[in-house]
């Protein structure tokens, strides 16, 4: 039922187009695809697997119209294909999940709605025996995919109840005409049997003819894309989709061009007359173009390339060229190469005079070649063959390090030398030599020329300045991180020189001019002691000291006021029957005097007295004498104490300074001196000392 279909090739498809232009270019027409043919292109594109939005065109006089029927037409049979799947899915699984579909949203969308449809089609056909679904608002496809699933479905349920009951005999009573006396509804072949014709078939009573459904039985022999439709006695096959714009659908089932010129249901202008076509029309002005145009859809007269249409409209030799309404033809000039150019007569090239025809080579000479010249450049130059002109040598780039000592710069068709800083051009003017900085006085003091430069240096007491290496800055010595080392006592910076100085009273420089030596007032007489007191020279000024001996105790010696020491030894001296005085265990006192400086680094303990004993060290013999050492008296801070020592198998008392102690202080050591025998005191010693710290270091 129906036309046939038309399948288009990308063959074809170039096909048409070529017979399209051919057709335009000579005048002629081109016949529109109809809107079946449109639908059917549509259709093929899907079942080759194509996307249906995206279609070529099957003629370049394709309508919009047209183009809606592709893809419509694809879409429709997109949509059939995965409808098809769902209702397959519907009869095989009995169930319609998501999981078991495959494609994209809108194809799985569709798949679902008609499985789930004709799930509902099969379980009114279980239930019912009519597949009217009454009560139920579906959409149009939902409604036709459940309605077909439930007829196929009561079908099959009829062919598995129904019996062979098509020739049921009744026979009549012996003596009776059968066929004549028989109550048979539509047909008796004879002794009163009864039977039905095609589309119909015998009731159990074997007198009733009921019509038979062939589109339930599948008896039919309708094709795809058409839906059967039970009749009395017989069927019909009816298109499911309409025939589209262009045509309509007749008794015959099939579906006929309208003829819209006939009709008048055309939109052709007064100016155009109509031509009917399959599916549509055309509109062809009535007024033609005059020669050298061509009339386009509307009318209008639009010039025709002559020389583009027709593939020789000239004669050998000649070139089309194509002009409003017409064309012309012109005559070929034979080419001619670079450095050749036409005679007059048009027949033959020959070669142009370069060297004649302008300045080619500027300032150099010109030398003509056949065809083409050349320059003869002069020195620094070279002919540049492609370029055809004289370009400079860069003589530095070509002969590095040749031509000059130090630096190279290229000039137009030469070069020049050049030197470095520190170096002057010789006379040859390719050799550098050394310039003597020095004779320009560059440098404040002093300046030794060095091979290309000059070295500025300065005289003792200077330095040369960090800014311009030129000038001598004075050196302050005080302020060096030696300065404090620099002199003894206070340092004072001169130009290019330094001096020192010393306290004001009690030193005096040394030769070395850096230290501070004390003045020993004692031994040069410039003290104030008087006769009774001892003059002691400490560190900076004088002492004078007296010590007396107490009760019960007697002079021994005394040191004389030269001496760095004054010691005066008191020996205990009691009277006979005095047995308080001989008891006590104490036997000499002795007073000692020492002149120390501030230690101005103090890290660690200073041995400053030395207490000698004539007991032999680390005796074994029993009884032997010991002797402890004990500081009755010191200062407040306790920045002494004793040490008991070894030296030279005697025991020996070594007084430290243990903390640091700024002067100027007077300071009285008092160190007792035991003397153990037999776990017992035999006698005590006493030393005072007297330590006199000056406030300076040294």
């Amino acid at each position: 039922m129906g036309g046939k279909h038309l399948k288009v090739t990308p063959w074809a498809l170039w096909t048409i187009l070529s017979f399209f232009l051919y057709g335009v270019l000579h005048g002629q027409d081109v016949q529109a695809p109809t809107l079946r043919e449109c639908c059917q292109y549509g259709m093929d594109r899907f079942l080759e697997g194509h996307d249906c939005t995206i279609l070529p065109l099957i003629s370049i006089s394709i309508s919009h119209t047209c183009r809606i029927a592709q893809e419509q037409c694809c879409a429709a049979a997109a949509g059939d294909q995965h409808c098809d799947k769902g209702m397959e899915m519907a009869k095989e699984q009995e169930a319609c999940e998501w999981p078991f579909f495959s494609g994209g949203t809108w194809e799985t969308k569709i798949s679902k709605m008609c499985c789930d449809c004709c799930l509902l089609g099969l379980m009114i056909a279980s239930q019912a025996s009519s597949c009217e679904l009454q009560g139920l608002s579906l959409e149009r496809q939902c409604t036709h995919t459940a309605k077909s699933c439930c007829g196929i479905n009561l079908a099959d349920e009829l062919k598995q109840t129904e019996k062979p009951v098509a020739n049921f005999t009744t026979m009549p009573p012996e003596g009776s005409n059968g066929c004549r006396d028989s109550n048979c509804s539509l047909l008796c072949v004879g002794n009163g049997t009864c039977a039905c014709p095609d589309g119909y078939q015998l009731q159990n009573d074997g007198v009733s003819c009921v019509d038979s459904n062939e589109c339930l039985t599948d008896n039919h022999n309708c094709v795809s894309g058409q839906v059967c439709i039970n009749t009395e006695g017989s069927f019909r096959c009816q298109r499911e989709t309409s025939c589209g714009t262009g045509y309509e659908l007749r008794n015959d089932n099939d579906c006929h061009d309208i003829d819209e010129c006939a009709l008048g249901s055309h939109n052709c202008g007064p100016d155009f007359v109509c031509n009917n076509t399959a599916g549509s029309f055309r509109c062809y002005p009535k007024e033609s173009c005059p020669i050298g145009y061509i009339q386009d859809a509307v009318g209008n007269c639009n010039d025709f390339n002559e020389c583009v249409a027709y593939a020789s409209p000239c004669l050998p030799g000649e070139t089309c060229n194509n002009t409003e309404g017409s064309y012309t033809c012109r005559r070929n000039k034979i080419p001619c190469g670079r450095g050749y150019h036409l005679i007059e007569d048009g027949t033959r090239c020959e070669d142009v005079d370069e060297c004649r025809t302008g300045i080619v080579c500027g300032v150099h000479g010109c030398v003509n070649l056949v065809g083409t010249y050349r320059c003869e450049c002069r020195n620094g130059f070279f002919f540049n063959s492609i370029s055809k002109l004289c370009e400079d040598i860069n003589e530095c780039r070509h002969y590095p390090a040749q031509l000059c000592a130090h630096k190279c710069e290229n000039t137009e068709g030469s070069y020049k030398c050049s030197c470095t800083i520190g170096f002057k051009l010789t006379p040859d003017g390719r050799s550098c030599e050394d310039i003597n900085e020095c004779e320009a006085n560059p440098c404040s003091q002093e300046c030794a020329n060095v091979y290309g430069s000059y070295q500025c240096y300065c005289r003792r007491g200077y330095q040369l300045s960090d800014i311009d290496g030129i000038a001598c800055e004075d050196i302050d010595e005080c302020a060096l991180p030696t300065g404090g080392h620099v002199c003894s006592y206070r340092c004072s910076n001169a130009p290019g020189s330094f001096y020192c100085t010393c306290p004001p009273t009690g030193y005096t420089l040394a030769h070395n001019g850096r230290t501070c030596q004390d003045i020993d007032e004692c031994s040069t007489g410039i003290h104030t002691c008087s006769v009774s007191e001892s003059c002691f020279n400490i560190q900076g000024g004088f002492r004078c000291l007296f010590f007396a001996c107490p009760q019960n105790f007697r002079q021994a010696a005394q040191g004389s006021g030269g001496d760095a020491l004054i010691n005066v030894r008191c020996i205990k001296s009691c009277h006979p029957h005095d047995i308080s005085c001989n008891i006590k265990p104490v036997h000499t006192i002795t007073h000692t005097s020492l002149s120390l400086p501030t230690f101005r680094d103090f890290h660690e303990p200073e041995d400053i007295v030395v207490l000698q004993t004539v007991t032999a060290a680390n005796s074994a013999v029993p009884g032997a004498t010991d002797v402890f050492f004990d500081i009755q008296y010191t200062d407040d801070q306790l920045s002494f104490d004793v040490e008991k020592r070894a030296h030279h198998g005697m025991i020996i008392g070594v007084v430290r300074q243990v903390k640091p102690i700024i002067g100027p202080r007077d300071l009285v050591i008092e160190v007792a001196m035991n003397y153990i025998k037999s776990r017992a005191v035999s006698h005590r010693n006493i030393v005072m000392i007297h330590v006199f710290i000056s406030e300076l270091w040294f």
